[in-house]
Parts: C-alpha cells; sequence; structure tokens
C-alpha cells in the first residue's frame, strides 16, 4: 500500500523540482544584457561598450540545424533592412570546428557577421543548447527580447519591436493589420 504513495510523492516533488527549474531559467527580458566579448570571423571587436547605443540580434545557431538554414536568408534581409537604423546582427555559431563552418559557410553565404563559440563567451552567458535562440539587447544595454526555437519573420519583427525597431517596410502590415477598425 505504501508503494504507491511513494510512486505518487516521488511524482509530485518532480513536477515541483522541474517547475522551480523552469522559473529560474525563464525569459531575462528586461535585464541587464551580461558582459560579453566577440570577435568575427572577420576579426571585428565586439563588446557592451562597442554596441553601446546600439540594437543587437544575436542568433545562436549551429551546420547541422535545419530551422537555423531556412531562417539564415530571413536574418540576413533584416539585419540588411535595419542597419540604418542602428541594428548589429551577429550570428553566433555553437561548439562545432572551424573547418566545418567555414566549409558549411563558403555552400551557405551569409552576410552578418559569423563569430565562432571560441571567439566568445555568448553561447555560455546565454546557455544556448537549442537552436535557433535569438537575443535582441536594446540600445539601453538591456535584453528585450529572447526566443529559443525558430522565430520567423513575424516573431523576429516582434522581438525588434521590444527594443524600438519598427520597419518603414510598406509590404510588412505589422501588428495594426490584424486588428479590426
Amino acid at each position: 500500500m505504501a508503494a504507491p504513495w511513494l510512486a505518487v510523492r516521488h511524482f509530485v516533488f518532480t513536477g515541483l523540482v522541474l517547475a522551480a527549474l523552469l522559473t529560474f531559467a525563464a525569459d531575462e527580458a528586461g535585464q541587464q544584457a551580461p558582459r560579453f566579448r566577440a570577435k568575427s570571423t572577420t576579426g571585428d571587436l565586439y563588446n557592451n561598450a562597442s554596441i553601446k547605443g546600439k540594437v543587437i540580434l544575436f542568433e545562436f545557431w549551429t551546420t547541422w540545424c535545419k530551422y537555423c538554414e531556412n531562417e539564415a536568408s530571413l536574418v540576413d534581409d533584416i539585419a540588411k533592412e535595419f542597419a540604418g537604423k542602428g541594428l548589429i546582427v551577429l550570428a553566433v555559431d555553437v561548439l562545432e570546428p572551424d573547418q566545418r563552418v567555414k566549409k558549411y559557410l563558403v555552400e551557405h553565404p551569409r552576410s552578418v557577421p559569423i563569430v565562432l563559440t571560441k571567439d566568445t563567451n555568448l553561447a555560455a552567458m546565454y546557455n544556448a543548447q537549442s537552436y535557433p535562440i535569438y537575443v535582441v539587447i536594446d540600445r539601453d544595454g538591456n535584453i528585450a527580447a529572447e526566443q529559443r526555437g525558430a522565430a520567423g519573420e513575424r516573431g523576429l519583427r516582434r522581438m525588434l519591436r521590444r527594443a524600438g525597431l519598427e520597419s518603414n517596410d510598406s509590404d510588412w502590415p505589422g501588428p495594426a493589420a490584424a486588428m479590426p477598425r
């Protein structure tokens, strides 16, 4: 008779532990972004001081991630669209050999700066373990938005709006188009 109660107690305890872990791993939006350093594959250096007053989109990706591959051109296009508004995009490849990444980029070229794990502390700070992950830092250095998993165009634009970047693109209806008048 005691065995079923032990199983129930174990189940409840496990549920409480998982709930506590998820609470602490929740979205960090609104918090000051951690201090970071990054060097792109072209040698450009980035840190909190160098990006001050800019909006930053960190894209954590891998060569084997199909969602990352599918969204790469979208991220590149958004980087071009918002470059004049102060957006910097850093595509951070996570935990892959340099040669694998370089070979991949020959076959799948990117227009945004690429950062390798060995050249940054970003992947560890944002606990990048599933991909893609997007983090937006606002002009004041605060985390404006975070997305774990594919975001799509709407999701990326929503994240950028949280950091104060709006599109002037007449092809993009934005959230107002979905609202009844």
